[in-house]
């Protein structure tokens, strides 16, 4: 399940109050500096509800912004990349704290082979079951990396790379762990850019890169819809960043400022975000396994 999420500002009080009751206590599992496995058996302690609520209040799902603002109307139930030119693809998922514990065999026989899972979001939140998500997919077999959902307007680019290498968003040549990916979506808060000028993301975004890049050898790959990149960036990052793009219709359509090609296409988000690697099972290992 991936749904919407309609989160109200936080106030510096509340939200450390409520990470240090809650997340203190159960994310230690979590908090990888490697993309090394964590705790085999690694699953949030503590009380359900208060686990629950902070899903609800500081997760934001990938792609849950875009669905709000440009809507599902044309999302497909099924998708046939060669329907649009691609010779080989392969599919896969991306999971969130909405999804918590997942039922990996079952995605498995269900013809996934990647996954991205929810890592960090700003400097502020750990997702509570980035464990289980995480190692429980290598351990079926998966080739699966972390994300990070960008809040551009509370803190430095680097400081968010940091924050999410040090928490899980790491990246290593094992061509089973795939680089981590910046989420860059509609303000989830406010202002749809943040109140940044295209200037100002596009320096945010450099430095987030260039941050994760100097940490891993391995640029991240980025997440986002072309309306909302062309309306907030517009620059291009097509030489060195991967793009993930989302657009919920039989086909990408056209991408953003910047790229000529996608790497990663998100379709659909029922019954969980679904998406489309741009090759082969080969060639995503090869993007896997490959230093930049």
């Amino acid at each position: 399940m991936n749904r919407i999420l309609r989160g109200k500002r936080r106030g510096p009080i509340a939200a450390a109050t409520a990470m240090i009751v809650v997340v203190t206590a159960m994310t230690t599992a979590v908090a990888l500096a490697s993309p090394a496995l964590a705790d085999q058996d690694a699953t949030p302690a503590g009380d359900q509800a208060a686990i629950d609520a902070l899903v609800a209040k500081y997760d934001h799902p990938m792609g849950s912004q875009i669905r709000k603002h440009e809507g599902t109307a044309q999302m497909p139930r099924s998708v046939d990349p060669r329907d649009h030119g691609v010779l080989a693809s392969v599919e896969g998922i991306d999971v969130s704290g909405w999804q918590g514990n997942v039922d990996w065999p079952a995605q498995w026989n269900a013809g996934k082979r990647f996954v991205w899972a929810k890592a960090t979001e700003g400097t502020g939140y750990e997702n509570p079951y980035f464990a289980q998500q995480y190692n429980g997919s290598y351990n079926q077999g998966f080739i699966r990396g972390a994300y990070h959902f960008a809040l551009p307007d509370r803190s430095s680019g680097a400081a968010q790379a940091n924050y999410f290498s040090n928490n899980g968003g790491g990246w290593s040549g094992d061509g089973r762990t795939l680089p981590g990916a910046l989420d860059m979506e509609y303000n989830p808060y406010g202002a749809t850019c943040y109140g940044l000028s295209k200037a100002a993301m596009t320096n945010w975004i450099r430095d987030f890169s260039d941050t994760y890049k100097a940490r891993w050898d391995k640029y991240p790959a980025i997440y986002t819809s072309t309306s909302w990149w062309n309306q907030c960036v517009g620059a291009s990052f097509g030489s060195t960043n991967p793009l993930w793009v989302a657009r919920y219709a039989s086909a990408p359509g056209a991408l953003p400022v910047g790229w000529s090609v996608y790497t990663v296409w998100q379709y659909s988000s029922t019954p969980i975000d679904q998406n489309s690697f741009n090759g082969s099972y080969d060639r995503l290992v090869v993007f896997a396994r490959n230093a930049d």
